[in-house]
């Protein structure tokens, strides 16, 4: 084990899905660990119960002179816990750093590094490859960014030859990694506080990840992309391994697909031959491309894909990717974390495949800027809806734009049935458990706190008397 690892680490808002995944791998690995966040959660339960030592609020005095610190780019300057490190002259390592260590193999004897990047699926794509290498007996280790639910973390410290892990764009940190497999799912704008000169930026960002690859390593795009298409147009010398189902000259492709109420069945191909049927549970034809990503990954690094192959049919998802959460009179709730319009579109189109009477969707603006540079494709994203609701924008911490908010955003649909409401996610749901019926499929939308509220409706419904559902029915109507 490298000597940085019998350091202490100390995670400022160890309670994030990716720090507290961190965290976790480095504990398995033997590391002492600590951390601070502003509030308890089921992540940071997780943590303390593998020994982290975890405080409720930031302090100076949590910092100890024999540290090395671990902040993500949302902690700001001001934060006592990295002010006190930088007065003791403690590294102060952005996450990435210590992904990028992990996967340079300090500790563990990593030889296969399998990345995957892109604008969208890059949780699933990596949470799937996770999922079938460890159901098949190959023990990887892997840090990617949602909760896979048959597993019930998103990091492991496995003793196997592949190390897995979903690698981030919207920072730029992507550039600090030495891929072996880079498997890029797609490419669109977003991130636009970030990439100031759209997708000529991003185009940037992702030729150095590739020039940054380990020797002979190998790069797996999605043709079908419009913005993949530029990437491989804009970098001629670069030997792009493809997938796509649209493209006929791609090297992976799925043929004979048929769409099943919650999943499909399909054949994949590698060229002209054919290497496995596959059967998902998990509905789309987006997963159908996060299928081909991660079995052309696996293919190029020799893995056995007849050993694998059954995992794909036990595969129900990542935690708010398309995930039932809650089921009463009828009515179906889904949660989801697309924030992208690209995202959105592709739910509800794939919602659309599986439900038989309303579709109804509760959508969440992430960010004042997201929403402001891409509002007129949001706009286009619910063409596939029945009915639209529309809740107050999470902030992220970002300040509001003058403008450009919810309500503003709800009154600019013509000819579609939407309604804005505000306030809490409770007093959301207490407001849309009356505007539903028996039959609905309904899907929260947003990278933020909307995930609620499928917890919160069915809370209502065991709850409420027929009398108060009555009333709170009124209310709304007054309101709308």
């Amino acid at each position: 084990m490298d000597n940085n690892f019998h350091k202490k680490f100390f995670f400022i808002a160890i309670g994030g899905i990716g720090m507290s995944g961190l965290a976790k791998y480095l504990l398995e690995m033997g590391c002492s660990v600590s951390g601070s966040d502003i509030k308890e959660s089921k992540y940071t339960k997780k943590v303390e119960a593998l020994g982290a030592k975890v405080y409720i609020g930031h302090d100076a005095k949590h910092i100890e002179p024999d540290m090395i610190v671990v902040a993500s780019t949302a902690i700001k300057d001001d934060n006592p816990e990295k002010i006190r490190a930088k007065e003791l002259g403690l590294k102060v390592l952005h996450r990435s750093d210590v992904l990028k260590m992990i996967s340079e193999g300090l500790g563990h004897d990593i030889k296969q590094f399998i990345g995957f990047s892109g604008t969208h699926g890059k949780t699933t794509t990596s949470g799937l490859c996770s999922y079938v290498l460890e159901k098949a007996g190959y023990s990887p280790s892997y840090c990617v960014g949602g909760i896979i639910p048959d597993l019930e973390t998103n990091a492991e410290f496995g003793k196997g030859n592949f190390f897995v892990a979903e690698l981030d764009e919207s920072d730029g940190t992507i550039v600090k990694y030495h891929t072996n497999v880079s498997v890029i799912n797609n490419l669109e704008v977003d991130h636009v506080d970030f990439y100031k000169n759209g997708f000529d930026d991003l185009l940037k960002t992702f030729r150095t990840h590739i020039d940054n690859r380990a020797k002979d390593g190998k790069i797996i795009v999605n043709k079908d992309c419009n913005g993949i298409k530029k990437l491989i147009a804009a970098n001629t010398d670069v030997n792009f391994l493809t997938f796509g189902i649209d493209s006929w000259d791609v090297d992976y492709t799925a043929k004979n697909i048929r769409f099943t109420e919650l999943g499909s069945e399909f054949d994949v191909y590698y060229k002209t031959t054919k290497l496995i049927p596959v059967k998902l549970i998990i509905p789309g034809k987006h997963n159908i491309y996060n299928t081909l990503a991660v079995i052309s990954a696996l293919h190029q690094e020799g893995v056995d894909l007849e050993k694998i192959r059954p995992h794909f049919e036990t595969f129900s998802g990542m935690g708010r990717r398309f995930q039932k959460v809650a089921e009463f009179d009828g009515i179906r709730i889904f949660d989801d974390y697309a924030h992208h319009p690209t995202e959105i579109k592709t739910t509800l189109e794939s919602a659309k495949l599986c439900e038989k009477d309303r579709l109804v969707a509760i959508f969440q603006p992430h960010r004042y800027t997201r929403l402001k540079g891409l509002w007129n494709d949001f706009l286009h994203s619910f063409d596939t809806v029945d009915k639209l609701i529309v809740v107050d924008v999470y902030s992220a911490s970002e300040n509001p734009i003058d403008g450009i908010d919810s309500k503003t955003f709800a009154g600019c649909f013509e000819n579609k049935d939407v309604t804005y409401i505000s306030g809490s996610m409770e007093n959301a749901a207490r407001k849309i458990l009356p505007l539903l019926k028996s039959g609905d499929m309904v899907i929260t939308l947003g990278a933020g706190d909307v995930t609620r509220i499928g917890g919160e409706l069915l809370k209502l419904h065991k709850a409420m008397l027929p009398q108060s559902v009555e009333s709170d029915t009124e209310l709304v109507a007054g309101k709308n």
